[in-house]
Parts: C-alpha cells; structure tokens; sequence
C-alpha cells in the first residue's frame, strides 16, 4: 500500500510555492509610505503615522467578494480584471465615509494549485490597490480541492482606510432639505446582479463569450468583464474642491440600485428626489433589458443603471463639485436635490 500525501490528497506544496514567489511583486508595486516591509511575517503591518499626522484618527473598514461575476471570468478564461472588481467593490464603500484608503488584503481560495492563474487573479487585485492607491498589504491564498472543482475558485477582499473623527462623512447628520445631488458614472454592471445577467445572456439569450454585440461594438465577455470603476481619486477631488464639511453625503451604488443605496445616508424626514430623465441609461443596461425582456423597475432594483456612486452637497458648492468629479469619458451630472419629506413618501423618489 503506498504511503499517502497531501499531494495525494490534492495539494501539491510545492507548486503552491511557486505561486507564492511570484506574489511579492504585485505586493510591492502598491507600497506606500506607511506600509512596514516583514518579509516571511504572519501579518502585514502598516504605520499610521507614515502617511500624514492625524488628530484623531478612526480606521474604517470594509469587506465584500466579487459574487457570480467570477462564473464569467472562469467561462471566458480571462483572469486579470476580476481583482480590479474586488478591490472596487471593497475600497468604494470606505470611500462612502469620506476616508482615505490604506491597505488591502485578498483571500483567494482555489480547487487546485495553479501559479498562473493565481498570478492572473492578484495582478488584478494589484492592479485596483494601484488605482485606490492603497497597500496591497499581504493576503491569503487556499487550496481546498474537494469544497471547489478543479478550476473553480472565489475571492473575498478587505480594505481599512482612515479619516479624521471630525470628517467621518455621515449623511445621516449632515444631508439636509435643499442639498443637490451630483451623480457619478459607473463603467458598467460593477459587480451585482451577475446572477440575473449569467441567466439572461447565457440561459435565455444562449450567447457564447466570443459573441460579437453589434450594439456594444465588442464581445460578450468584453461587456461584462469590464472592471468595477474605483472612485477613490474621484471623492479625493471632490473633498479638494469642495471641502470635508460640505460633502454631506456619500454612497456607493451597488445590489438594490440607486434608491436602495442613497436611502441608506438619509436622514429621517428628508428625501432624495432623483430625475431619470438626468442622465442617459448606458447602453449595456439597454442591451440586457432588451435581451432579457426585463421590466424597468426590476433594471432599477438590481443594476446602478449608470449611476456608480452619488455625492450630496449644498447648491453654492454644487458646480465645483460636478467638476471635480468629471472625466472626458464619465462626465457628473445633477441628479436631483433633497427635499423635506412628506408623509408616507419614501426616502427616494424617482421622477421622469
């Protein structure tokens, strides 16, 4: 009878260290003035201190996974952006508080050791650290052949950023009647909904990954695999043009849509009143919509429809901000304004 290893059992320790050497310098790429090198440690360190000196600093912090998106990614073989996704998914919601991201660590789990698929994955995650500028501080990779079939695998991330106690963004104390709402683009579905995108495109529709969309002027796989856009220099421009105290509000358009997410900031007796008429609906939302033979309301209800995040700030402020906020191929535009809210409304309302 041979001698059982945990090779045998589906690990293999040494091609898991090849993977392993080839992490430190998608590690290193993102290092920033605070990150304390440990080589060999069993945690990353990160001085405070090193990035600027703070008053009274409150760490904020974040955590999310880039959901069935992954399922695309492992259909169209292509690996290098789906960690764009999850540093997005993770860094824009400390943004959502006005902090300043720091670091960032992934957890990767795997059906079976591959070094060039890992290597795929946390290129990408260096990648998005690289566009929040935030430390790629150390990470988790495991190998668990009989929970994930061979080529499957998922990924969860998590960000700490930082702001001072006094500039914490928190809507709920600072939104009120009369604030304008500035809404920001996103790049396409981010990461939600792939749940209902996977069963329309590939279940109803029965499109292949290498589909031409005549529409889009690219492939299936270029459509959804477009990577989360990251609104880190975004929010740091607008706290530039406008100041901490006159960024009432933030939030990061994710699962629930728009309204979901905004009513989430909202002060009680306060509400949002939201224009769909204020920007035009991307094209690849139209696409799915039409493919799928999905209601608009449901559109709404799952998808940011354009929308990647919303900032609240008062009207004399407004102008600068929508500017800051702008790029040549994602322009800001005024979404709407806060208004005192009457009974029996909700928090968000939606208008023509």
């Amino acid at each position: 009878m041979s001698e059982l290893t945990y090779r045998s059992a589906g690990v293999d320790l040494e091609l898991y260290e090849q993977a392993m050497q080839k992490l430190p310098r998608l590690m290193q790429r993102t290092f920033t003035p605070g990150v304390m090198e440990l080589p060999g440690g069993f945690a990353g360190l990160f001085r405070l201190n090193g990035t600027r000196q703070w008053r009274d600093p409150v760490l904020v912090s974040g955590t999310d996974g880039v959901g069935t998106k992954i399922k695309v990614a492992i259909h169209a073989q292509k690996f290098d952006t789906i960690g764009i996704d999850l540093v997005g998914m993770c860094v824009n919601d400390v943004l959502c508080l006005g902090a300043t991201p720091l670091f960032f660590l992934d957890y990767i789990a795997l059906g079976k050791d591959d070094p060039l698929l890992l290597e795929q994955l946390v290129s990408g995650v260096s990648d998005g650290c690289q566009h929040a500028q935030s430390a790629l501080l150390g990470g988790e990779t495991a190998i668990m052949p009989d929970l994930y079939s061979s080529g499957d695998f998922d990924m969860a991330g998590f960000s700490v950023g930082v702001a001072e106690r006094d500039e914490l963004v928190d809507g709920r104390n600072r939104i009120k009647p009369g604030d304008v709402l500035i809404g920001i683009p996103s790049s396409g579905f981010h990461s939600n909904g792939y749940s209902l995108v996977r069963k329309v495109v590939f279940e109803h529709a029965g499109m292949q990954v290498n589909d031409h969309v005549p529409s889009l002027n690219c492939t299936v796989s270029e459509a959804l695999l477009r990577p989360t856009r990251i609104y880190a220099h975004i929010v740091a421009a607008a706290i530039e043009a406008a100041g901490n105290l006159n960024i009432h509000g933030i939030a990061h358009v994710t699962g629930g849509g728009i309204a979901d997410n905004f009513a989430r900031i909202m002060p009680k007796h306060t509400q949002a009143v939201i224009s769909r008429s204020a920007w035009t609906i991307p094209p690849i939302f139209q696409w799915l919509q039409a493919l799928g033979n999905v209601a608009e309301s449901e559109m709404f209800n799952v998808f940011n429809m354009g929308i990647g995040m919303i900032l609240c700030v008062p009207p004399d402020v407004a102008a600068r901000v929508q500017t800051a906020c702008s790029a040549p191929d994602y322009p800001a535009m005024y979404l709407g304004e806060v208004r005192e809210q009457l009974a029996d409304e909700p928090a968000v309302m939606m208008t023509i």
